[in-house]
């Protein structure tokens, strides 16, 4: 199937760093596309695109970026697997696990000294202190110490593919170690987002956190607001846009029907 122009700039934009279905899902509300998992990896595939996630290599286990990789080299003497894990996803934003990094220490030959076989009699070098190297120089952490990298619960950022903000919620969760604030706000006024919904932001504006300005739609509503073009500069009349929305929904269901 062949897409619009609009459809591959915006996806060539906004494949870094999301996996597949994320990847498909975004698409398909910003702009009504139909992808699924499997139809958004074919389209990648034929359109040499790459989100830069680690990706399983058959019988090879996971693959890293060089970037990760240099990290992981110049972290991994006193950090154990999740502590690796919990360190690049804060500063990479990625998502990987406990057992993925158990399998990179294992391809490289890392040993962190923390779970390294060694001979009855020997003593860790390491033993009785943590030790973080930071561009070759070392450092020893007291116990219960967080690495410099790792941003506070609490913390915000922009997101500079979608341009949502982001606040940290907890650590050590992988993808779900932070959350979008404006989901956040709704939820605390009226509780958790149902299933197969989102939250928008009624005048277009992703800074304007104002409960009046966050509306709760389904996806396939949001899917025709963006189609139609219907959310507004003004929460009023993007609340009536979505009346049009499922008008337009109804109007079609009709159609096919006939």
């Amino acid at each position: 199937m062949r897409y619009s122009k609009e459809v591959n700039r915006f996806i060539a934009d906004n494949v870094a760093g999301r996996r597949t279905s994320e990847l498909a899902d975004l698409v398909n509300s910003k702009l009504g596309t139909d992808f699924t998992e499997s139809k958004m990896r074919s389209y990648m595939k034929n359109h040499d695109l790459k989100n830069g996630l680690p990706t399983r290599i058959k019988g090879e286990g996971y693959s890293y970026p060089e970037n990760v990789r240099t990290f992981v080299m110049e972290h991994y003497v006193g950090t154990g697997h999740q502590s690796m894990a919990d360190m690049l996803n804060d500063a990479f934003g990625t998502n990987y696990t406990k057992e993925q990094i158990k399998g990179c220490y294992a391809r490289y030959k890392l040993d962190s000294g923390l779970t390294g076989q060694y001979h009855k009699g020997n003593v860790p070098f390491n033993k009785g202190k943590k030790k973080y190297w930071i561009g070759g120089e070392e450092t020893q952490f007291k116990k219960g110490s967080i690495p410099p990298n790792r941003l506070p619960i609490g913390s915000e950022r922009i997101d500079s593919k979608d341009g949502y903000i982001y606040v940290k919620i907890q650590d050590g969760h992988l993808n779900k170690n932070w959350k979008q604030k404006h989901v956040l706000i709704w939820e605390e006024h009226n509780g958790p987002v149902p299933k197969g919904h989102a939250i928008i932001f009624g005048d277009g504006n992703k800074l304007n956190m104002d409960p009046g300005n966050l509306i709760i739609v389904t996806r396939a509503q949001l899917a025709t607001l963006n189609h139609l073009k219907l959310i507004q500069k003004d929460a009023d009349l993007t609340r009536i846009g979505i009346t049009i929305a499922d008008i337009a929904s109804k109007a079609n269901q009709r159609r096919k029907r006939v």
